[in-house]
């Protein structure tokens, strides 16, 4: 996606009629913080740019994912694999269009002090991941763990949960959800 996320979603807010202020009332978004990132003034969290795109409704992965005609497909090449975020957070999707599938496969990767913004996190289904190298911070409710290479996770995902990368170094890990949910 080479379009800035601001006018993407101008773009697409405009292309299905719906209004600054329908989406701030739908979304739970202040009208003038959507203002902002439609300007390019506010680059959004992922949690916000979530809560926002659930407004519409529309997947993280299908806002990111370029407008090419989605084909069943069974193999993909590192360049192959779908960014769907932006900023400090780097989020690789296996597959581009995932409605009608039941799985989203990540590599996710959060630059130190990057993580998923001030708003939790919650949507219907589970998640688990794996990291591979560097340290995160994970928040799932009331739990807090800092999980380093080797470490994973495994939680109920309607559970408010937060990502952030604790450490000095670029974290990775490969994460799956069910249903997919960006």
């Amino acid at each position: 996606m080479d379009t800035p996320i601001g006018s993407r979603l101008r773009d697409i807010r405009l292309r299905l009629g719906v209004s600054q202020r329908q989406l701030a009332r739908v979304s739970g978004v202040a009208n003038a913080t959507i203002s902002q990132i439609e300007a390019g003034k506010l680059n959004p969290t992922v949690s916000l740019l979530k809560k926002v795109l659930d407004g519409i409704p529309i997947s993280m992965s299908e806002f990111f994912a370029d407008d090419v005609e989605y084909t069943e497909r069974i193999f993909f090449r590192a360049n192959e694999l779908t960014e769907i975020a932006d900023g400090g957070v780097s989020y690789r999707q296996v597959g581009a269009k995932l409605h009608n599938k039941a799985i989203q496969l990540l590599k996710e990767r959060y630059q130190p002090g990057a993580g998923t913004g001030r708003h939790e996190l919650r949507h219907e289904g589970e998640e688990c991941g794996l990291i591979l190298s560097g340290r995160l911070e994970v928040t799932v409710s009331d739990q807090v763990a800092i999980l380093t290479a080797g470490d994973a996770y495994y939680f109920r995902s309607d559970q408010p949960h937060q990502f952030r990368n604790s450490g000095s170094e670029p974290c990775e890990l490969i994460s799956a959800c069910t249903p997919p949910s960006f």
